[in-house]
């Protein structure tokens, strides 16, 4: 009984998005840029997208002129007054994952909901790798002494 009244409750809660004046439509790829955002601001993650995504992702960037995906990695669900969030991160080593995403959903409800309005439902975390630091450099390091 107590969820059907908190469905109701949800349900008829008055939303920023729909007025008496009109109706506002925020597009997916907003909320994802949003959310990708957010999500590189918290300290401890270092990339986001799985491995085929982060490798489209760096040849983009060594494309002159191109544009950085801030969406990347990053998926949404949409709807007039909810959204749901998904993200795939890497992560830093040694920094604690639960602790980790805590502070990614914190931060990318608070981005969401204060910039658009929308209630976040759901914000998932899948962590697809850990990033050593160092790592890459000495990765370049060794192509760099290999080309000579």
């Amino acid at each position: 009984m107590t969820t059907a009244n908190s469905t109701s409750l949800a349900a008829t809660r008055p939303s920023t998005l729909v007025t008496p004046q009109g109706i506002t439509t925020i597009a997916d790829t907003v909320v994802s840029k949003i959310a990708g955002i957010a999500a590189r601001e918290v300290d401890g993650v270092h990339d986001l997208g799985g491995g085929a995504s982060r490798v489209v992702g760096a040849l983009r960037e060594r494309i002159p002129g191109a544009n950085v995906d801030l969406s990347q990695g990053v998926s949404v669900e949409v709807g007039e007054r909810q959204a749901a969030v998904d993200l795939e991160i890497v992560a830093e080593y040694g920094v604690g994952i639960a602790d980790l995403a805590a502070g990614l959903r914190r931060n990318v409800i608070t981005a969401i909901e204060r910039m658009t309005g929308l209630e976040v439902t759901e914000v998932n975390v899948t962590v697809h790798d850990v990033h050593l630091t160092g790592a890459d450099d000495e990765d370049d390091a060794a192509d760099a002494a290999r080309v000579r």
